[in-house]
């Protein structure tokens, strides 16, 4: 036993001893939480309390696994196979599945995975006859998963007031009758899915008060991993199991709640003295992962936040490098700067690839940094998800963008036939792909003429074809004269995929609509390069050509091991870098501007800042825009409140990107002078961009009612801002070789060089940190500083 306890220091060694009532463990980020969950099990069973009586809950396989590793290395194989020991859904499961009668299911009942169980809603909205435009399969599974987790039976649910109003605001009334049938469907198939297992145990528990009396008896001892992740159906399980014996551990850091849109809930780790008032809290808060500097610095931003369990995390390793703050012209140059700085670093510190992370707050931002990333042949790897180009929604609209270029290409025809919906089936897809092939001509010529090829359709399937015909015509009419962006933008509107978008108010549909505006701004931003270098016009095939390398994904670097990794930073939670980028931080997108509108928004917008400093080891580096690309224009950007909140002292400039170092802008946001002068002008900015809003949206949005837990909305952009913007107060007669400009997009850089003369006069520039570019000066966006 002494030799057990040797291994932990003073604070994991109290915590891992007390078994004689209810604990709470706040574990600061990186120390040790694991180790104290698995040795108090070893604990536990030195005390000689059987293993069959322990319960441990996690949220994740990964984190069973390793508990499970973990404590056999300790006590042996043999014992801790017999451990209650798994996921929340695992361990619920194996229970149901001894009670299943008790609930009216049988032992052998199937559990849908989230397709099945948005298949079937699928389903049903189809057999009462709704619209599936507006009763979204992917939108009404979410509703009904908020209500499972939070026992809210379909009975409730249909008395509920305050449920159906909402409902009907939503102009989805029947979210009630989808709700009861999808139950009945799945009762009737004894089938139950995801939050079935959490509900029933819970209705199990309430029902049968034998059946819980036997499992209090059976679980002595209950241990609780990520506490501050769990949900209302979660915390009234564990809470009635512990209801007898009162012998329960959690263990998690009200500092590290960021999911609040999965249903979590942050009180139930800060009410947890007032469920147990006899209970003993326990505060690890030596951080063995990451160096002085960046633990002081997260303690000073996270203690800004007012609900939460006072602690002082405190770090013994080498004091390290001060956070580094890099301030960028535009979104471009901050992924030229991230990628610059992983270059300079991996050769100084002889670091792997492996050795970085990026971490953003919305997928759709990853974009820019995996362009500047493959431009200098830095190999990466998208974490939890695809790369930009990669994602379904804009491989759909490439497709578009291919078939208008050429209507041949067999491929992006049948990806785009009948998205958005338009009631051409597979049926008939294969009818014209038969065709094709038995003339020995395209796709696209079958659809010109139907009559000709003696296609076997109905008039009505004829229309759409021909509808369909039409459509990419129009688009295909505009190639000779528009850019690339003006078809782009006519595209994404006039084919419907901006309105199917905007009524999947999902989070994954938010982060749908985010990478669609992306990509928009993508192209927009390469137009309007192209025509700075010289060229007249920037078709669609000419981004496609760019496009179509940036996505290639058969490349050498894809088979090298060692890869930069790039993830949101909700992804991030629970891994660890030597090296870490923080990136866009920027009012409105971090924190985002839904969060922040209401206190709890905001401080767990906070939490997740903290967490994203924490996955630090020894270095890491915050950036942010003065300008992103959004909403058809390139919007002046505010540095994040968050940066303001850090204690200036941990903090330095990046004095190559940040004008006046840390005498410049730095020391005006960390100061406050800056920030006193966006509070006076708060409202004006928010009646600005309700203008912007309304000018800038490409249809009339449906009204749906705002959720804290999306991410914000955006806008499309309008076709009548494709055009390109006038050069900034260039006087092209007073400009010298060696003269410093700073440039819109690529920053400060020095004119080396001046060819031609009049209209077509070219500089030639050296970039501080986006390397040398030849701009065309009528078209060039810069203004002279020296």
């Amino acid at each position: 036993m002494e030799q057990l306890l040797q291994q932990l220091n003073k604070s994991q060694g109290e915590a891992v001893q007390f078994i004689d009532g209810p604990s709470l463990v706040i574990a600061g980020a990186g120390s040790g939480k694991t180790r104290v969950l698995t040795y108090k099990i070893a604990y536990l069973l030195k005390q000689d309390l059987p293993a069959q009586h322990i319960l441990a809950l996690t949220f994740t396989n990964k984190a069973a696994r390793e508990m499970r590793s973990r404590v056999s290395e300790l006590v042996g194989e043999n014992i801790a196979r017999r451990l209650w020991m798994g996921t929340f859904h695992s361990v619920f499961s194996r229970i149901l599945r001894t009670e299943a009668e008790r609930i009216g299911f049988t032992s052998n009942f199937t559990i849908f995975d989230s397709a099945d169980s948005r298949n079937l809603i699928k389903t049903i909205i189809k057999e009462l006859q709704l619209d599936d435009k507006v009763y979204k399969p992917a939108r009404i599974q979410s509703m009904i998963s908020n209500a499972k987790n939070a026992l809210v039976s379909p009975t409730a649910y249909a008395q509920s007031k305050e449920m159906l109003e909402y409902d009907m605001k939503a102009k989805v009334p029947q979210v009630k009758d989808i709700y009861k049938i999808y139950c009945n469907r799945l009762h009737a198939a004894n089938t139950m899915d995801f939050d079935d297992l959490l509900y029933y145990t819970n209705r199990l528990f309430r029902d049968h008060p034998d059946v819980l009396a036997g499992y209090q008896n059976r679980f002595q001892y209950i241990l609780v991993d990520e506490y501050q992740d769990t949900n209302f159906a979660q915390y009234l399980v564990v809470k009635q199991l512990a209801d007898i014996h009162h012998r329960v551990c959690v263990v998690g850091d009200d500092a590290q709640s960021i999911y609040s849109f999965r249903g979590a809930n942050i009180d139930n780790i800060l009410n947890f003295k007032s469920n147990y008032p006899e209970a003993r809290i326990f505060k690890l808060e030596q951080n063995y992962r990451s160096t002085q500097n960046i633990v002081n610095a997260a303690n000073s931003l996270i203690k800004q936040n007012k609900g939460q369990i006072q602690k002082n995390v405190f770090s013994e390793n080498a004091v390290g490098e001060k956070i580094e703050v890099a301030s960028a012209f535009s979104d471009f140059e901050e992924g030229v700067i991230v990628a610059n700085k992983i270059q300079d670093l991996r050769r100084s510190e002889d670091a792997s690839y492996s050795d970085f992370v990026i971490l953003y707050r919305t997928n759709a931002q990853s974009r820019v940094f995996e362009e500047s990333l493959r431009k200098k042949n830095i190999p990466y790897r998208i974490y939890g998800g695809l790369s930009f180009y990669q994602r379904k929604e804009i491989k759909d609209v490439i497709a578009y963008f291919r078939m208008v270029v050429n209507p041949k290409d067999e491929e992006a025809f049948k990806r785009i036939i009948n998205y958005p919906t338009r009631g051409i089936g597979a049926t008939t897809v294969g009818k014209v792909t038969d065709t094709a092939q038995l003339h020995n001509i395209s796709l696209w010529e079958v659809i010109n003429d139907p009559l000709k090829y003696n296609l076997n359709v109905n008039a009505g399937t004829a229309k759409k074809l021909k509808d369909f015909h039409l459509l990419i015509d129009s688009f295909a009419q505009e190639l000779p004269v528009a850019t690339a962006y003006e078809i782009a933008t006519k595209i994404v509107k006039e084919s419907g995929i901006a309105r199917e978008a905007y009524q999947d108010q999902t989070p994954e549909g938010m982060s749908r609509q985010e990478n669609l505006q992306e990509l928009l701004g993508g192209i927009h931003e390469f137009c309007e390069s192209r025509i700075e270098e010289g060229e007249s016009r920037v078709g669609l095939i000419d981004f496609l050509s760019e496009v179509s390398l940036l996505s290639d994904q058969d490349t050498d670097k894809e088979e090298e091991k060692e890869k930069v990794t790039m993830m949101t930073i909700h992804a991030s939670k629970g891994l660890e870098f030597k090296n870490v980028f923080i990136v866009g931080l920027e009012e409105d997108l971090f924190p985002s501007s839904m969060a922040k509108s209401e206190p709890r928004g905001l401080e767990e917008e906070r939490r997740l800042f903290y967490v994203a400093i924490t996955r630090a080891e020894n270095f890491c580096m915050l950036t942010y825009a003065k300008s992103r690309f959004r909403n058809g224009q390139t919007n002046s950007c505010h540095p994040s409140r968050f940066l303001r909140d850090i204690d200036k002292e941990y903090l330095k400039a990046n004095t190559g990107v940040i004008e006046g170092g840390q005498g410049g802008e730095y020391s005006q946001y960390s100061q406050g002078g800056f920030w006193d002068t966006v509070r006076r002008n708060r409202e004006e900015r928010e009646e600005l961009k309700e203008t912007v809003r309304k000018e800038t949206s490409i249809f009339e949005k449906p009204e749906f009612p705002q959720e804290t837990a999306f991410p914000s909305r955006t806008n499309f952009v309008n076709v009548k801002n494709a055009q390109p913007k006038n050069p900034v107060n260039n006087n092209i007669g007073d400009i010298q070789v060696g003269a410093t400009i700073k440039h819109e997009r690529f920053g400060i850089g020095k004119i080396v060089s001046l060819d031609g003369d009049a209209a077509s006069r070219k500089a030639t520039v050296e970039f501080e940190n986006a390397g040398t570019k030849q701009l065309l000066l009528k078209f060039a966006r810069f203004e002279i500083i020296g």
